[in-house]
């Protein structure tokens, strides 16, 4: 298993230098770079070809990989809307994702299907997320960039055998779970996804959850919550898992070193084949 860290869990203020050189400090091997919409970051739509080959470099100056590039901006654009034009966004979207993870060499794109709501019936997300994904696919195989679909708080693909027909629905080699654990545990249990999904696994983020607070307040960084590391840990290794484990953790507001520090270092106790 591979270590690595997505770059939320830093203070958004922080450039690529400081971003990819901390995180060599602290002893991660890759990053998960994310594609916002403010103007100034990182990656964002408007990202050129040169400007990723100079994100590129600089990671790879500190011998940092970047694995894999997320977004935030599927919740407003999502792939199941009823609004077509917002459905090709979420299209666009995930296709700028695979055009950059290609450039900079990044294994995985992480894609959040869509969502269930109140205009958005189950089974019309269904189909509208396998129909975008099956689309999306062919980018992806041209590319050979894997995406990765996550389990979140969206009402929709609820549990790992749904997940795992979802997945087998798409046909594709290159289209699997990106697995999150602390989302999942407030109507699952972790070692049974990982069971189910192992031969699926794109890449793994962890966060914490506390079940007394059951809801979006109840994500909390690394062993302030409820999961139970040793045993997901145990579960990856036994069914073979060998790819990416990365925290996807807000930044500490007064002390994101120290956090980062901590971490690191509960990383490196529950994952002890971690490199």
């Amino acid at each position: 298993m591979k270590k690595g860290i997505n770059a939320w869990c830093f203070p958004e203020d922080w450039d690529a230098e400081k971003l990819f050189r901390t995180a060599k400090e602290l002893g991660f091997r890759g990053m998960e770079l994310n594609v916002e919409e403010k103007e100034g970051s990182i990656f964002t739509l408007d990202t050129t070809e040169e400007e990723i080959r100079r994100v590129t470099e600089t990671a790879s100056k500190y011998g940092i990989e970047i694995f894999s590039i997320s977004t935030a901006m599927l919740w407003k654009c999502p792939l199941t809307s009823e609004n077509r034009d917002t459905r090709q966004k979420g299209i666009d979207i995930v296709e700028k994702m695979v055009e950059i993870a290609s450039q900079c060499r990044a294994e995985t794109v992480l894609v959040v299907p869509g969502l269930v709501t109140e205009d958005v019936s189950y089974d019309a997300a269904y189909k509208r997320a396998i129909e975008a994904i099956k689309r999306l696919s062919e980018s992806a195989e041209e590319k050979k960039v894997t995406i990765g679909i996550e389990n979140v708080w969206n009402k929709f693909l609820l549990s790992p055998m749904e997940m795992r027909g979802f997945i087998e629905a798409i046909d594709s080699p290159l289209v699997g779970v990106y697995l999150d654990i602390g989302n999942l545990v407030h109507s699952g249990y972790p070692e049974q996804w990982i069971h189910l999904l192992s031969d699926q696994l794109a890449s793994v983020h962890i966060k914490d959850f506390k079940g007394t607070v059951g809801n979006i307040d109840g994500f909390v960084p690394l062993l302030a919550g409820d999961i139970d590391w040793m045993n997901v840990a145990e579960a990856l290794k036994t069914n073979g898992y060998s790819g990416y484990i990365a925290p996807e953790i807000p930044p500490h507001p007064h002390h994101p070193e120290v956090l980062l520090k901590a971490t690191s270092e509960i990383m490196d106790h529950f994952f002890h084949s971690i490199s």
